[in-house]
């Protein structure tokens, strides 16, 4: 039988990473603002939380990370110079992100984590269930994943995390999930957790990928969680409690994703999602797919 749980409105979204692998671009520039085609990944992923109805959007930050504030707020002089030159498009473009969502800031002063930075949330969320988007995965807006999440979550009480196929060789990459099936064909019943396990010690093969709505009983568990794997506290470790005892939090259901997703994780990964979602724009895409076959068909001689 359906059950009725609180609606969800409020967003987390962990931006205080160091952004390492991005060097030496994220220096003086925070990797979640590395455009992504025109727009920086950050803005997405607070599309994608509006998009699914949570527009109350808490961006966990650090140092260095001013820009994610500057460029959800207004820009007046750049507003009152686009607004003289009659430049009606690019003021809307501007104009969007600010309008987006109810913004909301909080640092976390010491990196110790996913895990540690979504406790940083515990004062804004209070006692709601609420989504936890990370910027590193872009999820095409044709396949909304983070709606399909908050059904689950709104039927089923709990947390639910998203989860994803990928070939074994890969799953050391991430958290993994042992499941059980459920009578939804996209749904799984979580009943254990591991945190970037080596192939021959990984329940199976559905992966962690960066979307979670979770109950926030996951706080009083992270307040005791010890540093893990990485010598940082883990989200994927409180999460495991709560998979193994439902009378803390409710149940762990994960949602199997197998739509569109763009990883802009690492260098690699970023280009190619950078050119997919070229390729797809009307304004830009038939160009850009002529050049690129010519291209291709040139280093292929």
């Amino acid at each position: 039988m359906t059950q009725s749980h609180a609606r969800i409105t409020k967003a987390v979204i962990p931006a205080a990473g160091l952004g390492t692998r991005f060097l030496p671009a994220t220096k003086a520039t925070p990797k979640e603002m590395l455009p992504v085609v025109d727009k920086p990944a950050i803005q997405y992923v607070v599309e994608e939380a509006v998009s699914a109805g949570l527009d109350d959007v808490l961006m966990i930050t650090g140092r260095n990370k001013r820009p994610l504030e500057d460029h959800f707020d207004r820009n007046y002089e750049l507003e009152s110079a686009l607004q003289k030159k009659g430049d009606a498009g690019r003021l809307a473009k501007v104009q969007e992100s600010s309008d987006l969502a109810t913004m909301h800031y909080v640092r976390q002063g010491d990196p110790r984590g996913l895990g540690h930075a979504v406790l940083c949330a515990a004062p804004h969320v209070g006692q709601e269930p609420f989504a936890v988007l990370l910027g590193d995965d872009l999820i095409d807006p044709r396949d909304p994943l983070l709606q399909r999440m908050i059904e689950v979550q709104e039927r089923h009480g709990g947390s639910v995390i998203a989860l994803m196929e990928v070939a074994p060789e890969q799953i050391h990459l991430y958290g993994c999930a042992a499941v059980e099936v459920t009578e939804d064909g996209d749904v799984v019943k979580v009943s254990d957790l591991v945190e970037k396990p080596d192939a021959v010690d990984a329940p199976s093969n559905y992966a962690i990928i960066g979307r979670y709505v979770l109950d926030p009983h996951i706080f009083d568990i992270l307040r005791t969680t010890e540093p893990g794997r990485g010598g940082e506290i883990q989200l994927t470790d409180a999460l495991q409690q709560l998979a193994q005892d439902e009378k803390v939090g409710g149940p762990v259901h994960g949602v199997v994703f197998k739509g569109r997703r763009y990883d802009t994780g690492d260098r690699g990964d970023y280009l190619r999602a950078i050119v997919r979602l070229a390729c797809e724009r009307e304004d830009l895409g038939p160009d850009f797919r002529t050049w690129l076959r010519s291209y291709v068909a040139e280093e292929m001689q």
